[in-house]
């Protein structure tokens, strides 16, 4: 039939008649969470829904060994599932907001539909999206099972690979720049020198900490709730349902999952997913600290500190020519600012537990999901052009600098006391003098004995200058 100029088909649900587009492969419940939940037109990641057919298809496999589900259905469905994953474009099957019903409820019953009929198709049978797709299940221990999966797939695929680049290229680039010798800067003053192998090794360290942080959190994901089905207490599920399910998605994702003894706190909340994004944020504010570390160091090219040069990418403004910008720091600290901020989120969606059940796990998805997918190609791009792999450094800048540099009379402390030093360095500053020459004039110490006392090489080993 046609109404307001397109094709419907009529479908029954619990509620009643609903109008379906005709060439939908989704049914009543989804039709009727696209009507209701038009707030962004934001939908799931495609990470998620592939995992909630991982998921789906597992549980069918499963059902029909175990004698629940017709085996031919169980193979349909399961087939059905292993194609839709491999589909480039989900958005026609999957419609759903992600602002929806907190529970994900129009998502499972969305695949739920789709399976259904796609198995139907197959099988040359009737299937039914509750009674054979989603036997042994409830929306609310399958939404926060794909959650854990998709999370904990990402991060391993996506995430993990890019920050290991990331850092093997601020090691490499620190052997290559071992020998040179900068001014170090504390409250974005002068201070001691510091080698740029110990700037960059600086920064790895630092990703290195976050990554710990981030295998820790996401192997936490691991456990995931399935097996719970309404409330925690397995209710309409075979006790080995879950157990073999998490079985079959590891050898097929390739990642470990077992299902959790204790199913209620995975669905009551979501405390694994906001853990996970506090050390994703931990990863978010490495990133920003690199980046503006890179974009102070590249400034100028004359009124700026100009100690290294980025490498161009593209013009930089529509009215300066020759300008060039750090386009790549400044995306990958906007990418940062967005994965701090969806932690923000994911912190009050966590909270939303209410007795047994979380009630804000979509939004948890997109967000964990988003940052996962951000900060993986953030770090790819920061590794590349125009970030960490390709900077030069104008060491002539550099030394002169470093030579103008007064804070490097804290080398005579030891030997001529703080305050004596203190002079001496006020007076080159204020005369635009050379600290030797005017350290020449104030102590006892000779020529020989203060340029050894000054070399900024071996200031950046630490230790005693007098020794």
């Amino acid at each position: 039939m046609i109404r307001d100029g397109a094709r419907v088909r009529l479908e029954q649900d619990s509620l009643g008649t609903v109008e379906v587009p005709e060439h939908a492969e989704y049914g009543p419940q989804t039709q009727r969470a696209v009507e209701n939940f038009s707030f962004s037109g934001r939908r799931l990641p495609k990470a998620f829904l592939r995992s909630l057919l991982s998921v789906k298809g597992a549980a069918a496999t499963v059902n029909g060994e175990l004698g629940f589900v017709e085996p031919g259905i169980a193979v349909a469905i399961a087939s059905a599932a292993e194609a839709l994953q491999h589909e480039r474009d989900l958005t026609d099957h999957f419609p759903v907001d992600v602002f929806q019903t907190g529970s994900g409820t129009s998502t499972n019953m969305n695949a739920n539909e789709v399976l259904a009929r796609r198995a139907a198709a197959i099988a040359g049978v009737d299937v039914h999206p509750n009674d054979h797709v989603n036997f042994g299940q409830s929306s609310n221990d399958v939404i926060p099972t794909a959650i854990h999966v998709s999370a904990a797939v990402c991060v391993a695929e996506d995430l993990v690979p890019a920050v290991h680049r990331l850092i093997e290229t601020l090691r490499r680039r620190a052997e290559e720049l071992c020998g040179v010798v900068k001014t170090g800067r504390t409250h974005l003053m002068d201070a001691m020198p510091v080698r740029f192998d110990q700037s960059l090794g600086s920064w790895a360290a630092q990703l290195e900490h976050a990554l710990k942080g981030i295998e820790f959190g996401a192997g936490a994901l691991r456990s995931v709730a399935l097996g719970g089905t309404a409330v925690g207490t397995g209710v309409n599920t075979d006790p080995r349902f879950a157990t073999r399910v998490c079985a079959v998605l590891s050898k097929e994702l390739g990642v470990a999952f077992t299902a959790n003894p204790n199913p209620f706190s995975l669905m009551a909340s979501q405390d694994p997913a906001v853990a996970l994004s506090g050390q994703l944020k931990t990863l978010a504010v490495a990133l920003m600290k690199i980046s503006n570390d890179l974009r102070w160091m590249n400034s100028g090219p004359t009124a700026g500190l100009g100690e290294i040069e980025l490498e161009a990418l593209q013009p930089g403004s529509s009215i300066m020519p020759g300008k060039v910008n750090p386009v790549i720091p400044e995306a990958v600290c906007m990418i940062a600012a967005e994965a701090i901020g969806n932690d923000s989120t994911i912190t009050v969606a966590g909270q939303s537990g209410n007795f047994e059940l979380n009630v804000m796990l979509p939004v948890i998805a997109y967000n964990l999901l988003e940052s996962i997918r951000l900060l993986a190609n953030g770090c790819t791009a920061l590794a590349g052009r125009g970030g960490v792999g390709t900077f030069e450094v104008k060491t002539e800048r550099v030394t002169a600098l470093l030579d103008r540099n007064p804070i490097l009379v804290t080398a005579l402390n030891p030997i001529i006391g703080y305050a004596a030093a203190a002079r001496i360095a006020k007076q080159a500053f204020a005369e635009q003098r050379p600290l030797l020459e005017v350290a020449l004039e104030q102590t006892d110490l000779t020529d020989v004995e203060l340029r050894r006392l000054l070399d900024a090489g071996p200031l950046t080993r630490g230790g005693l200058s007098s020794t």
